[in-house]
C-alpha cells in the first residue's frame, strides 16, 4: 500500500472508516448497543428490568424495522429513524435527540485510530494524493465528523466524505458509482482500503477499482472467535464479561491485528506456535505483566523477582510494561525452584517428610533418590541392590524412606545435606540481590504457590528475616495453604481455585503454559557452593525449541501492539490490571478446554521434563492415547491422572464429535448422565493377586457409552508384588466386545516399563474367565457382577510387577440381572482350547505352551474356566 503511494500509481486514496480508520473495543459493532443500555440504565434514563442484552436485541431489531419501512426508497437510514422505532417512552423522557447524542457519544468512546490506517493518510497527503472517505453508515455528516476529529487524524481534515446515508445507497449497491462520478475519476485510478469482504473488494474490484483487503485475522482467527462466542455470526449473544467503559479492551481487534502483521509465519508447526502466542497467551501474559506491574508500583515494590524458567519472559514484559506505563518497577530472573526449596526443608528425622519429597518426583530411581541426597550407595548397603529399582508405589518408598532413616548415622547426614542446601540457597539468594529488601516479591504463573511457602519456611530456618510474597497468573484451591501460612499472595486470573471455571482448567493442564513460557534450558535441580545454578536436563528437541520460541516470539509481538497504542493513543489508553482480568480468564479458559486441530497438531509432539530429580521425558499427548481416542467419553478426559495426559483436551481436539461432546457438557447444554448407561450398577472394577496368592481389592471406574457406541476404562495401580489382575469390565451382566487391553507394567526391580497387550481374538480366549462364557472372536459374556478375565501379569512380565496402568477398549450390551433372557451358546471347549494353545506358543514358544497347559488343569480342578 505504502509503494502505491510513495510511486504516485494512483490519484486517490479511498478509505473506509468503521473497522479501517476507525474500530471498537469490542467484539463485534451490535455489542455497543448492550453497553449503551448498561450506560442509560446506570443513569437512571434506563428501566432497570431491561438487561443489556435486551437492549442490544431491541436496538438491532429498531434498526431492522427501520429500514425494512423505507420501501422503494432504499433501505439506508439514519440514526434519527432508527431510534424512532424504539418505545421512547421506557428512557425517563429523555428526548429522541439527547438519546441519539448518548449513542454517538458511547461510539466516540469506544472506537479508537487505526494507526496503520492514520500513518497511510499522513503518506497520501505528503504525496499530494486526494484521501477520501466513503462509509456504510446511518451517522449523519456532523456525527461523523465528531467521531473523525482526532488528533492522530489531522491528515484527514477536510476530506470528502460519501456516507450511503446521504446518498441512499451503500456500497454494494451503487455508491461507488457515484465516489467515481463524483470525483471524475476512472476505477484504475483510485485505490480503496477497507475490511468488509463484499462491500469494499468484491464489489468495487468489479468496478475496476484496485483495492486493498483490510481484513481482521484469518480463518483460524475466526475459529477462535467461535470457541469464544465472540464468532460475529453469533448476533443473539452478548458477552456479560464487557466492560461497561472499555469493552473489551480491544483485544478482538488488536490479536486480530497481531495475526496480520505475522502473516509471514504461515501454515508451519512454527506459525501455528506463533499464532498462539500472538492470539491466546500474549493478551492473557500482557495483562498479568500489567497487573504486576501496577500491583508493584501501587505497593512501593521497587524490584520483583521471576523466577527461572518463566523468568526470562515474564521479566521482559513486566519491564516493558513498567517503561510503557511509566512505573517505578523493576522486574529481574531469579533462579528459584520448588525442588530446591523442597530440598532445603526437609526434617531429617521425620520419615514421611523424605516419602513426600520423593513422591514429587515421578518415577525416581533409589540410585536417583541417593544422588538427590548426596550420599553414596556404599553408606546405605541396605539399598545398594536395588538402586536400579524404580519408587512407584507407597509400599517401595516406605520402605526406603526407613532404611534412610533408620540410623543416627543416616539422620544426621540427611541433616546436614538439608543444611548445606539451606545455605547453598541464601548464598544464592544474596549473591544477587534478592534479599536485600524487607520484602522479597515472586512472580510466577502460580497454581499452588508452593516455592513461596517452602522459600519462606527455609529462610525462617535459616534465620534471615524477609517477607516472602507472591503474584501469580492463576492459583487453585492449594494456594489456602500459603495463606495459612499469614503469607501474603495474589492472582491476576483465579485466586485459591476461584473462579472455578478459569482455575480449573488452568490447574488441570498446566504444561502447556509453563512449556512455552519457559527458557530453553533445564530447570534448577541446586546450586553450586558460591550460589551458581545448577540446570537438570533439558528436551534439546530442535522442533519444539523452535516452537516454543515461536510461541514466545507471538507473545512479545502482541505485547508489543499492545504497547503501541498505549504509547500513541492520545486518549487515556486502559490498563488491564483490572476488570479486564476476567475476559482474559476466559480466552485462557477456552483455550485450554477446547484446543483447535491446529493447535493439537502442534502441541501433541511435545515432551516435558518431569524434574524434581527424575530423568524421566514424556509427552503431552502420550501415543497410548492416541488409539483409544474412538472410545472415549466426555468423563473419560476429566477423570485421566495427571500422568496419563497433562493435557486431557488436546486429545479430543482430533475428534470433532468428542470436542463437541466435551464443550456441551461445559456449557451445559447437555448433563454427564447422558454418557453413562442407565442401568445400574455399571463399572469395571479390578482385583489383584500377589505372588503369594492374596487377593485385594483395587481401583474401579465408571462405564461411559460413547458416541460411537464405546466404552474405555483406565485403572492405575500401584501396589507392591503383583502377579495377576482380574478385570470385572462391565460389573454387570453384559456380553461384551472386547477389541484390546493394554498393560504398562513395570515389573519389580526393573527401571523400564514394559507393554503386554491382548488384542487378538487368540489373546482374548487365552485369558482365563471367571463366572464367564466365552462366546468366540473377542466376545465374552458376563455372567454376574464379579465376572472377571485374568490377566497374567507376573506370567507376561517376567516376574511380579510393582504398578500397572490397565486400559480397555470394549464395548458393551447390558443384560438384565435376572438372567433371564435367551442365552447365546458359548464357542465349543476344544475351538476355545486351540486357541489358548496359539496365543501360548506366539508368546512364550514350546515351554509356554506346557506352562499353559498346566495352569489350564490346576484352575480347572478349582472351578475357573
Amino acid at each position: 500500500m505504502c509503494r502505491v503511494i510513495s510511486d504516485g500509481s494512483c490519484s486517490a486514496l479511498s478509505l473506509d472508516v468503521f473497522d479501517t480508520v476507525l474500530w471498537r473495543r469490542v467484539p463485534r459493532p451490535s455489542d455497543a448497543f448492550g453497553l449503551l443500555g448498561g450506560r442509560l440504565r446506570r443513569a437512571g434514563s434506563c428501566p432497570p428490568w431491561l438487561s443489556d442484552a435486551a437492549f442490544r436485541r431491541m436496538r438491532v431489531d429498531a434498526e431492522r424495522e427501520a429500514r425494512s419501512r423505507r420501501g422503494s426508497l432504499g433501505c439506508e437510514v439514519s440514526l434519527f429513524d432508527i431510534w424512532r422505532r424504539m418505545p421512547l417512552t421506557l428512557f425517563g423522557g429523555m428526548e429522541l435527540e439527547e438519546l441519539v447524542r448518548a449513542e454517538v457519544g458511547l461510539e466516540h468512546a469506544l472506537t479508537v485510530v487505526d494507526l496503520d490506517i492514520a500513518s497511510i493518510a499522513d503518506l497520501a497527503r505528503k504525496q499530494s494524493i486526494p484521501v477520501v472517505l466513503v462509509s456504510d453508515t446511518y451517522f449523519t455528516e456532523d456525527q461523523l465528523s465528531h467521531l473523525l476529529t482526532r488528533p492522530e487524524l489531522e491528515s484527514l481534515e477536510g476530506v470528502r466524505v460519501f456516507r450511503s446515508q446521504a446518498h441512499g445507497v451503500s456500497k454494494a449497491d451503487g455508491l461507488w458509482r457515484v465516489v467515481l462520478n463524483e470525483l471524475n475519476l476512472r476505477p484504475k485510478q483510485l485505490v480503496h482500503v477497507g475490511d468488509d469482504r463484499r462491500a469494499d473488494h468484491k464489489v468495487p474490484s468489479a468496478l475496476g477499482i484496485r483495492t486493498v483487503h483490510y481484513r481482521k485475522g484469518d480463518s483460524g482467527f475466526d475459529e477462535l472467535l467461535r470457541r469464544e462466542q465472540r464468532d460475529t455470526d453469533l448476533l443473539g449473544t452478548f458477552d456479560p464479561l464487557l466492560d461497561p467503559e472499555h469493552g473489551d479492551f480491544g483485544m478482538t481487534s488488536l490479536r486480530a491485528k497481531t495475526l496480520r502483521s505475522g502473516a509471514r509465519h504461515g501454515s508451519t508447526p512454527e506459525g501455528a506456535g506463533w499464532r498462539y502466542g500472538a492470539a491466546v497467551l500474549g493478551p492473557v501474559l500482557t495483562g498479568f505483566a500489567e497487573w504486576v506491574a501496577r500491583t508493584a508500583h501501587d505497593t512501593g515494590t521497587p524490584v520483583v523477582w521471576c523466577p527461572m524458567r518463566e523468568g526470562e519472559l515474564l521479566s521482559t514484559l513486566v519491564n516493558e510494561t513498567a517503561r510503557v506505563r511509566g512505573l517505578a518497577v523493576e522486574a529481574k530472573p531469579l533462579w528459584l525452584s520448588r525442588h530446591v526449596t523442597s530440598m532445603a526443608i526437609v526434617d531429617s528425622a521425620d520419615c514421611e517428610a523424605l516419602a513426600a519429597l520423593i513422591r514429587r518426583g515421578y518415577r525416581l530411581s533409589v540410585r536417583e533418590v541417593l544422588d538427590m541426597l548426596r550420599l553414596r550407595p556404599g553408606e546405605v548397603p541396605g539399598l545398594a541392590h536395588m538402586l536400579d529399582t524404580v519408587l512407584d508405589n507407597d509400599h517401595t518408598i516406605d520402605r526406603v524412606c526407613h532404611t534412610l532413616t533408620e540410623t543416627p548415622h543416616l539422620r544426621n547426614r540427611l541433616a546436614t545435606t538439608v543444611a548445606a542446601s539451606r545455605d547453598r540457597l541464601v548464598t544464592a539468594l544474596r549473591g544477587c540481590g534478592a534479599l536485600d529488601q524487607p520484602e522479597l516479591v515472586l512472580v510466577d504463573l502460580g497454581w499452588a504457590g508452593t516455592t513461596q511457602r517452602q522459600l519462606a519456611q527455609a529462610l525462617r530456618l535459616a534465620g534471615v528475616d524477609v517477607q516472602v510474597s507472591g503474584l501469580y497468573l492463576a492459583t487453585h484451591e492449594g494456594a489456602s495453604q500459603v495463606h495459612l501460612a499469614g503469607l501474603r499472595l495474589e492472582s491476576y486470573l483465579a485466586q485459591a481455585g476461584q473462579p472455578a471455571d478459569v482455575a480449573l482448567p488452568a490447574a488441570r493442564s498446566p504444561e502447556v503454559l509453563e512449556q512455552s513460557v519457559n527458557a530453553t534450558c533445564g530447570s534448577l535441580v541446586d546450586y553450586t557452593a558460591d550460589g551458581q545454578p545448577i540446570l537438570g536436563p533439558w528436551v534439546d528437541d530442535p522442533g519444539q525449541t523452535a516452537q516454543r520460541r515461536a510461541v514466545r516470539d507471538g507473545v512479545l509481538s502482541f505485547q508489543r501492539m499492545w504497547n503501541r497504542y498505549a504509547e500513541n493513543s492520545v486518549q487515556n489508553w486502559p490498563e488491564l490490571a483490572g476488570s479486564a482480568s476476567r475476559q482474559l480468564g476466559m480466552i485462557l479458559a477456552h483455550a485450554l478446554r477446547t484446543p483447535t486441530a491446529d493447535e493439537a497438531g502442534l502441541f501433541g509432539g511435545w515432551r516435558h521434563e518431569d524434574n524434581f530429580g527424575s530423568s524421566v521425558v514424556t509427552r503431552l499427548l502420550p501415543e497410548d492415547l492416541v488409539a483409544a481416542i474412538p472410545y472415549l467419553s466426555p468423563g473419560d478426559l476429566e477423570e485421566l491422572d495427571m500422568r496419563d495426559a497433562f493435557w486431557p483436551r488436546l486429545i479430543a481436539a482430533s475428534d470433532t464429535r468428542l470436542s463437541a461432546a466435551a464443550r456441551a457438557l461445559d456449557t451445559g447444554l447437555v448433563d454427564a448422565a447422558m454418557f453413562e448407561p442407565s442401568i445400574e450398577p455399571c463399572e469395571t472394577r479390578l482385583r489383584w493377586r500377589t505372588a503369594d496368592g492374596q487377593w485385594c481389592d483395587g481401583p474401579r471406574c465408571p462405564v461411559r457409552i460413547n458416541h460411537n457406541g464405546l466404552s474405555h476404562a483406565r485403572l492405575l495401580l500401584n501396589e507392591h508384588d503383583v502377579a495377576e489382575v482380574a478385570l470385572a469390565i462391565p460389573g454387570r451382566p453384559a456380553i461384551v466386545r472386547v477389541d484390546w487391553i493394554e498393560a504398562k507394567v513395570l515389573p519389580a526391580g526393573r527401571n523400564a516399563p514394559e507393554v503386554l497387550r491382548w488384542d487378538t481374538a487368540e489373546d482374548i480366549a487365552s485369558l482365563v474367565m471367571a463366572e464367564c462364557i466365552y462366546l468366540g472372536g473377542n466376545v465374552v459374556e458376563f455372567e454376574s457382577r464379579h465376572s472377571a478375565v485374568w490377566l497374567p501379569l507376573a506370567a507376561r512380565g517376567g516376574g511380579p510387577v510393582s504398578s500397572a496402568q490397565i486400559s480397555i477398549g470394549f464395548a458393551m450390551l447390558p443384560r438384565s440381572m435376572s438372567r433371564l433372557e435367551p442365552r447365546i451358546p458359548p464357542v465349543a471347549r476344544i475351538g476355545r482350547l486351540t486357541q489358548r494353545a496359539r496365543a501360548e506358543y506366539r508368546a512364550r514358544g514350546l515351554a509356554g505352551l506346557v506352562a499353559g497347559a498346566g495352569r489350564i488343569i490346576s484352575r480347572r480342578l478349582a472351578g475357573v474356566r
